[in-house]
């Protein structure tokens, strides 16, 4: 199967390619970013000492997923030790916010739940390959050294907004368990801070917040941005400016696990600096880089742990299914380029998904599946790189975000 955690559009996010079809952006930045200017010194960055490595694996997922990133991810009722840590969290740099199924919490979690519109907030997320639908609720985040304190996050299949809004139900499959979202949840730490911003702050807008009365039932409603499910890493004290995903290389013939570290911040530590690392902006309005690979060039492409694989619209192979089965592995090279005009030129590999899917590994950097418009750089090409993820307006030693870099 196909999968994406990511890519639910909103505050600008690039979303995710998911069950082979790529995610579109939507939705506007709260606060607009500027690519482009420098920091005047990389001192000008707030410099910490915390600890900031999380670690991360691709290992046995839920209905044989191949390249699920996973981590753990300790959540709190606010400003309490009444904790619990939920294991098989995706990670997705596709998407804003923490998303964990409510069959994964406890029962002596008791999560206090946000408002909008006068009744109890609940959320409908749209990614590539479907939909989750639940209640917003705060809690204290934690994971390595870092604390999101109270922060909004979106509880999927919460039983105190058991009907999903129509307008919701329609976005595609329900990803409302573990059997269909391959997962106990999702760890958005993507380019934004807010999953929606100003466009949710502004309007009551369809496929975004609702408001839920006592009965279950539920319309759609605006939500102040302080309210909105929010990107873990925007909300630390420091480290807060962005990610790098470092997984090692893996061979052709793929691996049964890797492992590999979530680090927080760019340019706050030691371990986070960029190097000699090529930054690529994205835009500021939706998250996208362009590509032009094999003569194409797609203008909505973006780099995406959330997806289990290359997403290419027109990969010149031949196809089964969803996917792309050459009849011997396929090398090609392609350039990626921010908004600024920087290029980064790269190959990749494009291997018979049906003979990957056939082997017993999990991890794979030669996966790939068929997309209608986009390129989406998903988990394969994270393989054997370090990929920076920096979140909008947020000061860097390479300026403000949001961009990539590798």
């Amino acid at each position: 199967a196909a999968c994406g955690g990511g890519g639910s559009g909103g505050a600008s996010s690039a979303a995710t390619g998911a069950a082979a079809s790529p995610a579109t952006a939507s939705g506007a930045p709260s606060t607009p970013g500027t690519p482009g200017s420098a920091a005047s010194s990389p001192a000008a960055i707030p410099q910490s000492s915390t600890p900031n490595v999380q670690p991360i694996a691709v290992t046995t997922a839920p209905g044989l997923t191949r390249n699920m990133l996973t981590t753990s991810v300790t959540v709190c009722v606010p400003g309490t030790s009444n904790c619990a840590t939920i294991d098989n969290v995706q990670v997705d740099t596709g998407s804003q916010g923490l998303r964990l199924l409510a069959s994964a919490l406890p029962s002596t979690l008791q999560l206090p739940a946000l408002q909008a519109g006068g009744g109890n907030a609940g959320e409908c997320a749209v990614f590539g390959g479907g939909y989750t639908w639940g209640a917003v609720r705060s809690a204290d985040v934690r994971m390595a050294g870092q604390l999101a304190a109270a922060l909004p996050v979106q509880v999927i299949a919460d039983p105190t907004v058991p009907t999903v809004p129509s307008d919701c139900s329609g976005a595609g499959v329900a990803m409302q368990s573990t059997a269909s979202l391959r997962s106990n949840g999702i760890l958005g730490v993507g380019l934004f801070a807010a999953d929606c911003g100003s466009t949710c702050a502004d309007n009551a807008t369809p496929r975004w917040y609702y408001s839920c009365d006592t009965s279950g039932a539920c319309q759609a409603s605006v939500q102040a941005v302080a309210q909105q499910v929010t990107n873990p890493v925007s909300a630390f004290a420091l480290d807060n400016n962005g990610v790098v995903i470092d997984l090692p290389a893996i061979g052709a013939g793929g691996a049964p696990s890797v492992s590999g570290s979530l680090i927080f911040g760019i340019g706050t530590q030691a371990n986070n600096v960029l190097g000699e690392a090529t930054v690529l902006r994205a835009n500021t309005q939706n998250g996208y880089v362009t590509t032009v690979s094999n003569s194409q060039t797609y203008s909505l492409s973006y780099l995406d742990s959330g997806s289990n694989a290359l997403f290419i619209a027109d990969a010149g192979m031949p196809e089964c299914g969803l996917w792309y089965c050459p009849a011997t592995q396929q090398t090609e090279s392609a350039t990626i380029s921010g908004s600024d005009g920087a290029t980064a030129t790269v190959s990749y590999s494009v291997d018979n998904a049906t003979a990957l899917f056939n082997s017993s590994d999990n991890a794979f950097n030669d996966l790939a599946g068929i997309s209608s418009n986009s390129f989406g750089w998903g988990l394969p090409f994270f393989y054997g790189r370090r990929i920076y993820t920096a979140i909008e307006a947020r000061l860097t030693s390479a300026g403000a975000g949001p961009y990539y870099a590798f």
